[in-house]
């Protein structure tokens, strides 16, 4: 995959080795040999990932970390820290300070690329949610102001090792934490990971009764665990395996012997990350809902219906079945709003939706279509089966009075129905316009009835007779 790097540095030949290394595998480099220089170019050319020197003058790599990471424009920007530093204190510092992962000096080509692909692909995803939420905002379908700090909500891990020493480790460290599971049997973690809401899997890499790689490419196979954060135990001796386990898809790692302040903050960094990327999943799946659906009904909106119908039409003449539509309309529903105002009026089209949604079929596709006015779409449905829907429809609404205004205010409420049926090679603009013409005659001839429109031009009622009140 091709991206744009931001290679920083005050040495300059360090600086050209990084750059000709990453150039032969096509990733397009930018180079800044200064933490302020860095800030300003991470944030004007926005680059995929910073590989960041620890050790510079005027501002070391921890702070322009730090501000890489409390900058919004740049927070979202894997960093990797290239350093002569080897102590777990500075791998701390580094990863306190936001650092996604480190490579130390000289830097292994294998390590290098292998980390660089692994956070390349992580920000690709994230990028793409991140794209979503911010035209969601803009089009006002979800609002930003709604987000929430992340914070740790007493996330729940797994924890795969079939060593004790480690084991009861890492229990003690996550027990006031997190809610900890143990299980040393790969085949049983799958059943667990599969079947419960874990926010990390940590696995030991260097387990002597299962593969733990291929534990872990099989958590990346399965669907319900392809977005899980893995963190794995490593054996220094065992670097060939961590880059295997970064090509599969593992996220970070801690090496033997543990470290546990930097099993904590590594952990830590795992959880908030799943976490956020939840929340831009989540707000993804609410726009694309809010999308279609009308915001004060919670019924589909007229353009998802309007686009459902075609597609049901295409579907039903390769299937040769009918597909109706009955529309409906609230019977004087402007002297509501004129008399009792706005909001009463906003009631009782909620109640209304309410009513329609419990008394329409399950297969049934129910929206607002504008206003007062309601279209339901009933798939492999013929006439006289749409009919009997519509009816009890107009019976559901009719008979039973509005209650508004916290119980202050009772109102009947009656409604006209227009129904209707498919024809072949028939368009969906023709079949609602049917629909309507339908609707029209049921309000003309005294509203709170039910008319059916045939094919032909000539338009034929069949409805109880009007309900007095």
């Amino acid at each position: 995959m091709s991206a744009r790097i931001l290679v920083v540095d005050d040495v300059i030949p360090n600086v050209k080795i990084l750059e000709a290394k990453l150039s032969v595998e096509y990733y397009d480099v930018v180079t800044a040999y200064n933490g302020p220089d860095a800030l300003k170019i991470a944030s004007e050319q926005q680059p995929d990932l910073i590989l960041l020197d620890v050790m510079m003058p005027q501002m070391d790599g921890f702070e322009v970390c730090r501000r890489l990471k409390a900058d919004r424009q740049t927070s979202h920007i894997p960093v990797i820290m290239v350093t002569a530093l080897s102590e777990a204190t500075d791998r701390v510092q580094g990863l306190e300070a936001g650092a996604d992962d480190f490579l130390t000096k000289p830097v292994d080509d294998l390590a290098l690329f292998a980390r660089v692909k692994s956070l390349l692909r992580l920000k690709m995803m994230m990028d793409e949610f991140r794209l979503r939420e911010e035209t969601s905002s803009e089009l006002g379908v979800i609002s930003m102001s709604d987000r929430k700090e992340e914070a740790i909500q007493r996330a729940r891990i797994l924890v795969i090792d079939d060593n004790e020493y480690s084991v009861r480790l890492i229990k003690e460290l996550y027990a006031e934490t997190y809610d900890t599971t143990l299980e040393p049997d790969m085949e049983e973690a799958l059943i667990r990971l599969r079947g419960g809401d874990f926010d990390l899997a940590v696995i030991s890499l260097d387990s002597a009764n299962y593969d733990p790689l291929r534990l872990c490419s099989r958590i990346r196979s399965l669907e319900e665990t392809r977005q899980l954060p893995i963190l794995t135990l490593v054996d220094e001796a065992d670097n060939d395996k961590l880059i295997k386990g970064m090509e599969i898809g593992i996220n970070d790692y801690v090496m033997r012997p543990i470290d546990t302040n930097e099993l904590i903050v590594r952990t830590r960094t795992q959880i908030l990350r799943k976490q956020y990327q939840d929340r831009l999943r989540h707000n993804f799946h609410r726009s694309l809902e809010l999308a279609v659906t009308d915001s004060l009904t919670g019924l589909y909106n007229r353009r998802y219906m309007s686009n459902h119908l075609d597609a049901m039409l295409q579907r039903a003449r390769l299937d040769y079945k009918p597909v109706c539509v009955m529309i409906m309309d609230i019977d004087f529903f402007k002297p509501v709003n004129d008399t009792h105002g706005h909001d009463v009026g906003d009631e009782v089209i909620k109640e209304f939706s309410c009513r329609i949604a419990t008394g329409v079929r399950g297969i049934d596709l129910a929206c607002r279509y504008g206003g007062e006015e309601f279209v339901v779409v009933m798939p492999d449905t013929d006439i006289s089966v749409a009919l009997t829907v519509a009816e009890r429809l107009r019976r559901h609404i009719a008979e039973k009075p509005f209650v508004v205004s916290r119980g202050r205010l009772t109102l009947d409420i009656t409604c006209s129905i227009g129904v209707t049926v498919s024809q072949e090679q028939e368009q969906s603009d023709i079949l609602l316009k049917r629909a309507d013409e339908a609707l029209y005659k049921a309000k003309k001839d005294g509203r709170n009835r039910v008319v059916v429109a045939t094919s032909s031009v000539e338009v034929f009622q069949k409805s109880s007779e009007s309900v007095a009140r």
